[in-house]
């Protein structure tokens, strides 16, 4: 389900043209690896899982390692990033995958399974052509204890008046439905317009409670190409609505920041991305449509409920969608990431992941994010634990 294209490959390299800059003592950047040219490749050991990942964590917390990125730096910078998201361009923007590196994304397709990758190294994500979705994915038909395509593409007005009656009560199980019970999630999450390495992409994020009230989370893939470049023309539409609508206005990203192991090895057990937004109609975010909490080093498994804007099929990326279900460790031990059953697509990157989620006021805490999937997998996305180095990183955010 990734962008494929011999047309994409040909795209310039124009994104991110400002340098990272560390925060705290830390190492160089190392520049991206000819030999790492494919998602989901890292060097041995570095995606392990028990004691040895929880001491890597640990350390990293020790050692504040996040990497910086200035975006748009002023007000005639802010208004060049809005005029560039153009309604046509926002309708044309692709679904940026799970995961990986977008130069690999770009290259051509892959399809592998967790029984095929090399020791140490986690499967990649299926991916296939622009308009085919999947790679080799089944059709998504009803099951016990999961929605069906009737409860996923339904509208509320339309359909059998079982089809609203479903959409009108959430599940406490699901693969992928669609949201319709409102509530501050359907205002905290939005979607992400970016211009990565030349091409337009789409992804998912979610307002949290911060001190200066400009701080969204989403993926670390979603900001940064990993051991690549930086996203530019970086957007957050809060509550988006069919067909382009941004009711609560649009919000270009001021400062992004990523841990120093994604930057510097693509590790997705720190795919996470924090963005600090600048603001509209002189209005902070939080202030225009409220924020979730976060938390860290929560124990690990329970219930959640996922949140996105899915745009590969059967999705289409106009609406949010959600995915609820118990988490579960990385069944590989190649992350110490968890998952969850969910049949979301490209373009619900990012996307907040709500533990004690309170369906009547639509607020829950944010502990996870959609991240990646194994190839031999499409039902289960995985997202990096909140631990310590995440911690570092919303702290540093914060305070930008």
């Amino acid at each position: 389900m990734t962008l494929s294209s011999p047309l994409l490959a040909a795209v310039p390299l124009v994104a991110g043209l400002m340098g990272p800059a560390l925060v705290g003592a830390t190492p160089p950047q190392r520049p991206a690896s000819s030999a790492a040219v494919h998602p989901g490749h890292h060097p041995p050991g570095a995606r392990d899982s028990g004691p040895r990942a929880a001491r890597a964590d640990q350390a990293a917390a020790r050692r504040p390692d996040v990497v910086e990125h200035v975006a748009a730096r002023g007000p005639a910078d802010q208004r060049r990033v809005l005029g560039y998201w153009t309604p046509r361009r926002m309708a044309a923007a692709l679904p940026l995958d799970l995961a990986g590196s977008v130069a690999g994304r770009l290259a051509g397709p892959l399809t592998r399974s967790s029984a095929e990758a090399p020791a140490g190294f986690p499967a990649p994500f299926a991916r296939g052509g622009l308009l085919g979705g999947l790679t080799g994915r089944t059709d998504v038909t009803a099951a016990p204890g999961r929605a069906g395509p009737a409860d996923r593409l339904a509208s509320p007005g339309r359909g059998p008046a079982s089809a609203r009656h479903r959409l009108a009560r959430p599940h406490q199980t699901t693969y992928g439905a669609r949201w319709s019970a409102g509530g501050a999630v359907t205002r905290t999450t939005g979607r992400v317009f970016m211009t990565m390495n030349g091409a337009d992409f789409v992804c998912s994020a979610s307002t949290v409670r911060s001190a200066n009230r400009d701080v969204v989370v989403t993926a670390g893939h979603c900001v940064k190409d990993g051991t690549g470049r930086w996203a530019d023309n970086w957007t957050f539409v809060p509550g988006y609505r069919d067909g382009g609508g941004h009711p609560y206005g649009r919000y270009p990203a001021r400062r992004m920041f990523v841990a120093g192991p994604w930057s510097r090895s693509a590790d997705d057990s720190y795919d996470v991305g924090m963005v600090v937004l600048a603001t509209s109609s002189g209005r902070h975010v939080a202030d225009v449509v409220g924020a979730q909490e976060i938390a860290f080093n929560r124990p690990r498994g329970g219930h959640a409920l996922g949140f996105g804007y899915p745009a590969d099929p059967p999705y289409n990326g106009e609406h949010l969608v959600y995915c609820a279900g118990r988490l579960r460790d990385d069944p590989h031990g190649e992350t110490r990431d968890q998952g969850l059953g969910c049949d979301m697509t490209a373009g619900s990157s990012g996307g907040p992941w709500l533990s004690g989620f309170d369906h009547g006021t639509g607020r829950g805490t944010l502990t996870s994010l959609s991240s990646f999937k194994y190839s031999d997998d499409h039902r289960t996305m995985y997202g990096p634990y909140f631990g310590d180095a995440v911690r570092t990183l919303f702290t540093t955010a914060e305070r930008a």
